[in-house]
């Protein structure tokens, strides 16, 4: 009898089967590091744009006839600096390297990028698995959870549980790191991002509270959201990629992590404020607006949600043509209500979809070395690799490729342990950089102004670390 393959050994043999497959890691981990330099990148182009707004104001470089004027240097940079765009890029870069590698070409390569699925692009199936539907949702859903009706009727629901509770800066604090998290179970993950990065923009962040409680707020956002969306099993990506394979339903999600995921964000919550204690304290409360925006109707508001609820039920549905429609009759709503809305952005989704949709691109080839290391290890120490490896790569995609083994959708304690065990890892380890979860970016984009220059990523690792371990545990060990 043989004995079995070493780990490096099925690498070996992987990689020597299809050599393009460690390139396209390589390029993998080059966008990674990207990532995390990007903060350079957006100061070396802050201080080119200072300078060359400078440059016009001395009348010493040519303007068009609004007075505008741009350095190419700094528009570059500026686009090298921003996280959302980073995974977008290097799809590019890998997306020429397939057609420029021998055996691939142009046809292989729009094969593989239009499909995002390595095994249809060799020919090995013969249907799309639609996986970019997941980046056009979150694309749709944080464009409608910005509006202004859904953004009030969020901001009263938790106003009114802050007020409850004293309505202090530190009670509101509290309130928007609890409640709206949690809400991401009913409204999903990126729709329940975008409603508390907005929230604690506008109600916390405009307070000037100091850069160690910013990074906290931030990443206590980015863990607790991480793990809100775990009371159901339609919310949290992680949790919708292996759902269905492994038949889990609302009531067995909840089972394996909705204790746990309550228990993290009161601890975690509950050791920040006391971490912060007088600060929060010392915080003064926002001025009231000049002139309080006019009452939105009930009818408006409800045709917001219906739009959230069509949008969640063609992800369910796989209907990314029908969740597309119902953006443009959103649009058009919006078009036809415009004095109970706000100027409508969509360069912070547009720019959240190009990132997953890089990050789909890019993570699809790195099957070959996740799973088998997964395979390898026991649940207390896949606990532990999938949290970490959740932080170099979207936690969906941990999931998603977990599910694509077989061992793990056996019948079985030992089979279900490992699927605990990696969901729960993926869960716990969301909030610790801006890729390890897919609305992370959305928050990013939202609150990056508060923050000087660009989110030092080290900075929020290090403030997200204690929330991490704590959900570690606690999604790791406390079932139902």
């Amino acid at each position: 009898m043989p004995a079995p393959a070493t780990l490096w050994s099925e690498l070996v043999a992987a990689a020597q089967a299809d050599p393009f497959l460690p390139v396209a890691s390589g390029v993998f981990g080059l966008a990674v590091l990207h990532a995390f330099a990007a903060p350079f990148f957006a100061r070396a182009a802050h201080r080119l744009e200072s300078a060359h707004a400078a440059r016009i104001a001395s009348g010493s470089v040519p303007v068009n006839e609004r007075g505008e004027s741009s350095d190419f240097r700094a528009a570059a940079l500026h686009l090298l600096g921003e996280v959302e765009a980073v995974f977008g890029l290097w799809a590019f870069v890998l997306f020429a390297m397939l057609i420029a590698w021998p055996g691939k070409g142009w046809v292989f390569a729009c094969r593989y990028v239009e499909s995002g699925d390595y095994a249809l692009a060799m020919g090995v199936g013969a249907t799309s698995p639609a996986k970019f539907i997941e980046p056009l949702f979150v694309f749709v859903i944080m464009a409608l959870a910005s509006a202004r009706p859904i953004v009030s009727l969020a901001g009263r629901a938790l106003g009114a549980t802050a007020r409850l509770l004293g309505g202090s800066p530190a009670a509101h604090w509290f309130t928007l790191l609890t409640l709206a998290p949690l809400l991401g179970s009913l409204i999903t993950e990126p729709a329940a991002m975008t409603i508390g990065a907005w929230l604690l923009s506008r109600q916390f962040f405009v307070l000037r509270p100091s850069e160690s409680l910013k990074y906290a707020t931030l990443a206590l956002l980015f863990v607790n959201v991480s793990v809100g969306g775990a009371l159901t099993h339609f919310a949290a990506p992680p949790i919708v990629m292996v759902a269905g394979g492994w038949g889990w339903g609302a009531a067995d999600v909840f089972r394996q992590f909705g204790l746990g995921a309550l228990a993290t964000i009161l601890l975690s919550n509950g050791l920040y404020l006391l971490r912060f204690r007088r600060e929060l304290a010392a915080l003064r409360g926002a001025p009231a607006p000049a002139s309080p925006e006019p009452a939105i109707p009930v009818w408006v508001t409800g045709a917001h949600l219906l739009f959230m609820v069509w949008t969640v039920a063609m992800l369910a549905g796989h209907h990314p043509v029908l969740m597309l429609g119902g953006l443009l009759a959103f649009l058009a709503f919006t078009v036809a209500t415009p004095q109970w809305q706000s100027p409508l952005s969509l360069r912070g989704p547009l720019l959240v979809g190009f990132f997953l949709a890089g990050l789909v691109v890019l993570g699809g080839l790195q099957g070959w070395w996740i799973a088998p290391v997964l395979l390898r290890l026991g649940d207390q120490a896949l606990l532990v690799a999938a949290t970490v490896l959740t932080s170099f790569n979207d936690n969906a995609a941990i999931t998603y490729l977990a599910a694509q083994v077989p061992a793990l959708a056996a019948p079985g304690e030992v089979a279900a342990a490992l699927r605990h065990a990696v969901v729960a890892g993926a869960l716990a380890g969301g909030g610790l950089t801006v890729i390890a979860n897919a609305p992370n970016p959305a928050g990013q984009s939202i609150l990056a102004p508060h923050f000087d220059g660009a989110v030092s990523p080290w900075k929020l690792a290090g403030w997200a670390a204690v929330p991490t371990f704590l959900a570690v545990i606690c999604l790791g060990f406390l079932r139902g």
